[in-house]
């Protein structure tokens, strides 16, 4: 058998892949399908949902390809939702999801899934009645999946939620931010059936701003934002197979394990042939003015062993082009590597300390 390589090892490199003004954008939604990074929502300006485009960086990382360079990788494509607008015109299509902001992506097989957000003129949670839309980009299409069972039971609409999957059929929806307080829900969405099962609360508290990450049958969830503060410290965990919550704890003082914060990233890979947890960045200390402010953001990231149940925080190498900015409201995604391979992670914009919405992509090789 092969010799896990000690994570230690694995100090990571970061590379800008692209930096447009186009991309400017904070609580957006951003996933990997087939070696393309599609990006979706979010907002410049506060409470102003940017419009129903997607726009796709292709990564030229398809499984016949040569693993991922530097001069693989395209500028900036803004791809409408329709086939016949190849040619970047800006009109909407009426088979997109309204423009939103703080909706919640993942994938499964050739296609990004995604569920509510915020929008319309009170910025108010969207509501679908339990729909889920599905984008294919080989198609450049947009797919309406409502509910097979329209008198089923399905999540209410929220914002600022998030989503995983188990990359098969099941897509899966957790806590956030409804018209009024914080959730704790946990939904699967059987994207094959189109019907929705509500699983077993997480343990408290209620939040918003949460991260999630499906791996070999097990979901997690760590940070999130309760209303008064930052969670951390603890990483939740729910069987699947036992429908049944666990709680692993740690010292979130930035030394043994990453300090509590929110809309941060929670992302399952693969290094040194092994499966972990990747987070990285995030707020702490929120700004009184929520959305529209920023707090302190984070620029740390660090790996959790799944099976030996430990923090190690990573010091990646510099770019060119440096190291992303501090940041949290932003989106990322794992590239998956060839074979055993190390995973990658690509993330995009944001929000910045300066309260600026960021313009950038960058990758974090190992």
């Amino acid at each position: 058998m092969p010799v896990s390589m000690p994570i230690n090892t694995l100090k990571g490199s970061w590379q800008r892949l692209v930096k447009n003004d186009r991309l400017k954008r904070s609580s957006q939604v951003l996933s990997v399908v087939d070696g393309q990074v599609c990006i979706f929502g979010g907002e410049v300006q506060p409470r102003q949902p940017v419009d129903d485009k997607v726009d796709i960086v292709a990564l030229n990382a398809g499984k016949s390809t040569p693993p991922i360079s530097p001069s693989r990788y395209s500028s900036i494509v803004t791809i409408l939702p329709s086939p016949e607008s190849l040619n970047h015109e800006t009109k909407s299509v009426s088979n997109a999801p309204s423009p939103r902001v703080g909706t919640a992506s993942a994938v499964i097989n050739d296609a990004l899934y995604i569920f509510s957000g915020r929008g319309g003129v009170d910025m108010a949670p969207v509501e679908e009645s339990g729909a889920v839309w599905k984008y294919t980009p080989t198609s450049h299409s947009w797919e309406k999946l409502t509910p097979s069972d329209s008198s089923a039971a399905f999540p209410p609409a929220r914002s600022y939620h998030t989503s995983t999957s188990d990359g098969k059929s099941i897509f899966y929806v957790h806590a956030g931010c409804p018209t009024s307080g914080r959730l704790a829900d946990l939904w699967a969405f059987n994207s094959e059936e189109r019907t929705w099962t509500q699983l077993p609360d997480a343990p408290a508290p209620h939040r918003g701003g949460t991260s999630i990450a499906f791996s070999n049958g097990k979901l997690y969830r760590m940070n999130g934002f309760d209303g008064k503060t930052e969670v951390g410290g603890c990483v939740d965990i729910f069987n699947t197979e036992t429908n049944s919550w666990s709680t692993k704890s740690f010292k979130a003082d930035g030394s043994d394990g990453p300090e509590a914060r929110s809309v941060c990233a929670l992302l399952p890979v693969q290094l040194g042939r092994k499966q972990k947890l990747l987070t990285l960045f995030g707020e702490r200390d929120p700004s009184s003015l929520g959305h529209a402010g920023a707090g302190k953001m984070l620029g740390d990231v660090w790996i959790y062993d799944i099976s030996e149940e430990w923090w190690t925080k990573l010091e990646p190498n510099s770019g060119e082009e440096g190291t992303p900015a501090n940041r949290g409201w932003f989106d990322a995604d794992v590239v998956k590597g060839e074979g055993l391979g190390n995973d990658s992670v690509v993330v995009h914009g944001g929000l910045g300390e300066d309260n600026e919405r960021l313009d950038d992509v960058w990758l974090l090789k190992f």
